[in-house]
């Protein structure tokens, strides 16, 4: 499908209601939900002899308007929410308005083989994994999380292999794209003694070939759309970018009936409209080259441009755009505090780094307001494809929040399947948990087949897991300093609390925060100097302490205590026994501190009798 929307210059509001898989931005609904003007070029009054073509002028002379920048009201009124947004609320309005989050999946299988509780991509509605996953047995007979198989990494500091700056490996981890050997041999010349294949027809095997290409182009389009919703043809994933126009119509109709996504493919990008994931999805939008988390001051600056920059020219100098922000900014009120230098340089380095934005100078990115003048190249097509929450129909940040994430209860579990390391059923409302409970064997079937990945039945709930370890934008276990202690201290905080078998497992498990600090003091004098861990993190183990229990809590494993425990903690959630050695619970003998040795068994040993008590009568 062709992007056709913004070329009618008509402004879209959001419409109709949801039809159960949508969530408010399927097929069933309006397609723009902010409004968003079509302009051409055009030079304004102002602008001089020597400015550049269909470029705003430098100065205006009040309103933004008269800098031939007017804002869109919507996204104005999103830039106010972001503002007065508290940091958590912030990331969860950015996931519900932008859908710009990648996916987060666990890496390796737990277990050598974890018989019928791990399931491979499913082939077919039918037959294969997906027909045995039909025939199983419910969800709440599966082996505990607690205390089922592990991914334990015996040597957790082990360097991992860098992946490559392209993004996603290509067709050699896809094994539907390997060549396909009709007779079992090795690929090549048929062997000496082996009889030639009698094909059925003269086209049995260019089809066979065929068809095996074109299941492994539509899993790397869909797993390359999963990670990056937006994909450019001249961006850093644009080898993918063919795949997913050859294949549009059917991705798109895929991603509609699997998970109410609505994806629109244009000339030069490809955009999959993701819905949010409700409130504490531990999603944030993160400076491109830095890392650094975005606060709700630099996601107010990011909204405050887009309203912008849907509309503007198509060159616009630096210094114009900065003094129509400044215009633009909403009244009396936190939204209406001055500008931040550094949460306006991480919303300029966001936008370029979506290529909204072009020809920014690296000083810009430091110092917006002494960048000298410059003249950035708007990508307008691309601005009014970043926005995708309904603010207009939202009350509050609240409800935008709410309103994004709302769907039937098998869409929005699979939306979690999908986007999420683990969905556990206790987090579920009702009405998802009983989706769960009734097609926990076949529901996550079709989506594992679709983006390529493997499913984890237990007991708390399903994860969908990649051992590409691609489909993912955090990594456990990781190369560097923070991943590497979180991995050791989630090890040991399992082994430390987690119930014995027999007891009942809840989903959660209380962590005092001494047990905490103990262990990751421990870690670090253990493990610190000998695997060359960061000295500042060595010296600071508040920071350390911060950084792993981020990595952590946004992996799924732990989980903030709720608001009102006394005193305040952390929660051990069950997947996280996934990454611990397995339990030792009857120790081998000989073993302990002050136990005694073995005997050895090459040494004889007298056997003498044991004495009996004397019969009645019988001298002693």
């Amino acid at each position: 499908m062709e992007q056709q929307e913004y070329a009618t210059g008509a402004a879209r509001t959001a419409g109709g209601t949801s039809d159960g898989r949508t969530g408010g931005a399927g097929r069933g609904t309006t397609a723009a939900v902010v409004v968003v003007r079509g302009s051409g070029p055009r030079v304004l009054p102002g602008a001089g002899v020597d400015a550049p073509k269909d470029a705003a002028p430098v100065r205006g002379s009040g309103s933004p308007s008269t800098a031939g920048l007017s804002p869109d009201p919507g996204l104005l009124r999103l830039a106010r929410w972001f503002a007065e947004a508290e940091p958590g609320t912030a990331d969860d309005l950015c996931a519900a308005s932008l859908g710009l989050y990648p996916a987060r999946h666990f890496g390796a299988p737990a277990g050598p083989a974890a018989g019928p509780a791990t399931a491979g991509p499913a082939t077919g509605p039918a037959t294969g994994p997906a027909a045995d996953l039909a025939a199983a047995a419910p969800l709440a007979t599966e082996v505990s999380w607690w205390h089922g198989p592990t991914a334990h990494t015996p040597a957790p500091l082990r360097a991992r292999e860098p992946r490559p700056a392209g993004g996603l490996r290509r067709a050699r981890r896809d094994a539907a794209a390997l060549p396909v050997v009709l007779s079992g041999a090795k690929p090549g010349k048929p062997g000496r003694h082996r009889k030639p294949e009698r094909s059925r027809g003269a086209g049995t095997v260019p089809q066979d070939r065929s068809a095996a290409t074109t299941a492994a182009e539509r899993r790397i389009a869909a797993r390359l759309l999963v990670a990056h919703p937006l994909v450019t043809a001249s961006g850093p994933h644009a080898d993918g970018f063919p795949l997913i126009r050859r294949h549009r119509d059917w991705l798109a109709e895929r991603f509609d009936t699997l998970l109410g996504y609505r994806l629109v493919v244009g000339p030069w990008h490809a955009r999959l409209h993701k819905a949010g994931l409700g409130p504490g999805a531990t999603r944030r939008l993160e400076h491109p080259a830095t890392g650094a988390p975005f606060t709700p001051g630099g996601y107010a600056q990011l909204a405050l441009a887009l309203a912008l920059l849907v509309d503007a020219p198509e060159r616009l100098p630096l210094d114009g755009l900065l003094a129509a922000m400044d215009a633009a900014r909403p009244g009396p009120g936190p939204a209406a505090r001055p500008a931040d230098r550094a949460e306006l340089a991480m919303a300029l380095a966001v936008l370029a780094d979506w290529q909204v934005l072009t020809d920014l100078p690296a000083a810009a990115l430091a110092d917006p307001a002494a960048a000298g003048p410059t003249v950035l190249t708007v990508d307008r097509e691309l601005a009014r494809a970043v926005p995708v929450g309904p603010p207009a129909l939202a009350d509050d940040a609240t409800d935008l929040i709410r309103r994004a994430a709302e769907a039937e209860p098998g869409t929005a579990v699979r939306r979690r399947l999908a986007e999420t390391p683990a969905v556990l059923a206790a987090d579920l409302p009702e009405d998802q948990r009983a989706w769960l409970r009734d097609h926990g064997r076949t529901g996550p079937a079709a989506l594992a087949d679709f983006l390529g990945l493997e499913a984890e039945q237990r007991a708390e709930g399903v994860a969908l897991l990649d051992p590409a370890e691609e489909l993912t934008d955090l990594a456990l276990p990781g190369a560097d300093t923070a991943a590497q202690a979180a991995l050791l201290l989630v090890e040991r905080l399992v082994e430390e609390v987690r119930p014995l078998p027999g007891e009942t497992a809840g989903t959660d498990v209380p962590v005092p925060d001494a047990l905490i600090d103990g262990v990751l003091g421990d870690i670090a004098d253990e493990y610190g100097l000998p695997a060359g861990w960061r000295r500042d993190y060595l010296a600071d183990r508040t920071a350390l302490r911060r950084d792993a229990l981020d990595l952590l809590h946004r992996m799924g494993l732990i989980t903030p205590a709720p608001r009102g425990t006394r005193p305040p903690g952390w929660l051990l959630r069950a997947p996280a026994a996934r990454y611990a050695p397995a339990p030792d619970l009857l120790p081998a003998p000989g073993t302990g501190r002050h136990s005694r040795p073995d005997p050895d068994p090459t040494i004889s040993v007298p056997i003498v009798p044991a004495p009996t008590a004397p019969r009645a009568g019988q001298p002693v």
